[in-house]
């Protein structure tokens, strides 16, 4: 492998971005076992390489314009790099099959399958921060996602409100055959004109208009998963269960989901319209939804993971300095606040440290653990950036073993997280 650098490095520092990048290469590589060797050239004034990999596609590119594979931008801020031809086309090809062979997973009695790592895509567009792209960047996202084998796709009425569907139904409807679409109802929203959350409301007529809505944004006929985002006090379950088997019935939705439901909730909504799938918050840093674990398996329900990665927080990529958007929720939640972001800093240290010695990133090691605890548990990561969506995928890749897993549970518990969520 030829890797190319800017005119004027040291020998000692070829030497030091060889070992780097031999061992990060390894990294993209390890799961096939194959070896690498590194040779240092310099480019030449406005030399053009055949292709460059920043991605499972290759592609051809100016010198002048080329950026750091985004896989080593970490160990080379300054250094411009990027491999010759037939190396290049070669680590792209097996870096595809990494990623490119997605498992699949089935929840609920209703046999919904779904691929093991599913989209969510409430950060997608605005409402809940600065979306880092474009609307038409973040459809390409979602279509790559397809491309990656990812089928399972998340979205609600309340995101925005209304535009986060709206994208998902604009980027999806070319390929929708290719696609499981789960969307949300349960917030009362106040006016088409300026639309913000009111509160709650999963009153049966309700849901029933807040559905037609949902369908003619997504563009669809049928919803595949549709879930009570909350569980709303005023209203009896079994109401909305019956609602829900009401629309199932009529055509307009296939398969009955829940968030962030307890236990008695999910028996009596269950008893009138089976459920296929929970959504919750679960990740390294939250578990408490072990608890209801018995009861979904129980009565085979999927459990849908969102926030797996704790909202970035076990990534490392958030630190007690970091300063949030002022449309960035995540400034308001406790454990948000500097100080417990500072404390909760054991868990991230922990993970990576982990992550190290299993040649994996953080987010892959959260998200693997994640997808060990139960083969009907299918976690949502939300990115806006494609090398960190190919990166959560390539989680499905990393095996953890018993012992790896009984490792990870005894360290984490021993750490007590600070601020509530």
């Amino acid at each position: 492998m030829i890797v190319k650098l800017w005119p004027g490095k040291s020998e000692q520092q070829k030497t030091r971005l060889a070992e780097a990048i031999t061992k990060d290469v390894m990294n993209i590589l390890h799961y096939g076992g194959e070896s690498v060797s590194v040779a240092m050239e310099e480019i030449k004034p406005n030399e053009w390489v055949e292709k460059v990999c920043t991605g499972p596609k290759s592609r051809t590119t100016r010198t002048n314009s080329i950026r750091s594979p985004d896989t080593m931008r970490a160990t080379f801020e300054t250094a411009a790099i990027f491999f010759s031809a037939s190396a290049l086309g070669d680590c792209a090809r097996k870096r595809g099959q990494r990623i490119g062979t997605m498992q699949k997973r089935k929840l609920g009695k209703s046999n919904l399958e779904v691929s093991a790592m599913g989209l969510g895509c409430m950060r997608l567009s605005p409402g809940h921060g600065t979306v880092a792209g474009t609307r038409q960047g973040m459809i390409a996202l979602i279509r790559a996602a397809v491309e990656r084998g990812v089928t399972f796709f998340d979205t609600a009425e309340v995101y925005g409100p209304f535009v986060n569907e709206e994208l998902v139904g604009e980027a999806l409807a070319p390929i929708r055959d290719q696609a499981v679409i789960a969307t949300k109802f349960g917030f009362q929203i106040d006016s088409e004109k300026e639309p913000h959350p009111v509160g709650l409301n999963s009153r049966p007529e309700y849901i029933k208009e807040t559905v037609e809505g949902s369908l003619k944004r997504l563009k669809v006929e049928t919803i595949d998963l549709l879930y009570q985002h909350r569980v709303d006090p005023n209203v009896p379950i079994e109401d909305v269960a019956g609602a829900v088997k009401d629309l199932i019935r009529e055509g307009n939705v296939k398969q009955f989901g829940l968030s962030e439901a307890g236990a008695q909730t999910i028996r009596r909504a269950h008893a009138i319209q089976p459920v296929t799938a929970l959504q919750s918050e679960y990740s390294l840093w939250w578990k408490r939804p072990e608890e209801i674990i018995p009861t979904l398996e129980e009565l085979s329900i999927g459990v849908v993971p969102y926030s797996p990665l704790g909202k970035c927080f076990l990534t490392g990529t958030i630190t007690e300095n970091t300063q949030f958007d002022q449309e960035d929720n995540r400034g308001s939640f406790p454990r948000f606040w500097p100080e417990a972001r500072k404390a909760n800093r054991a868990l991230v240290d922990l993970i990576a440290a982990f992550a190290s010695k299993k040649n994996a990133t953080s987010a892959q090691i959260a998200l693997a653990w994640l997808l060990a605890q139960k083969p009907w548990i299918v976690p949502i990561p939300g990115t806006t950036r494609l090398e960190r969506l190919e990166e959560n995928i390539g989680a499905v890749a990393i095996e953890l073993t018993a012992d790896d897993l009984r490792e990870l549970d005894a360290a984490t518990a021993k750490i007590t997280g600070q601020g509530a969520r």
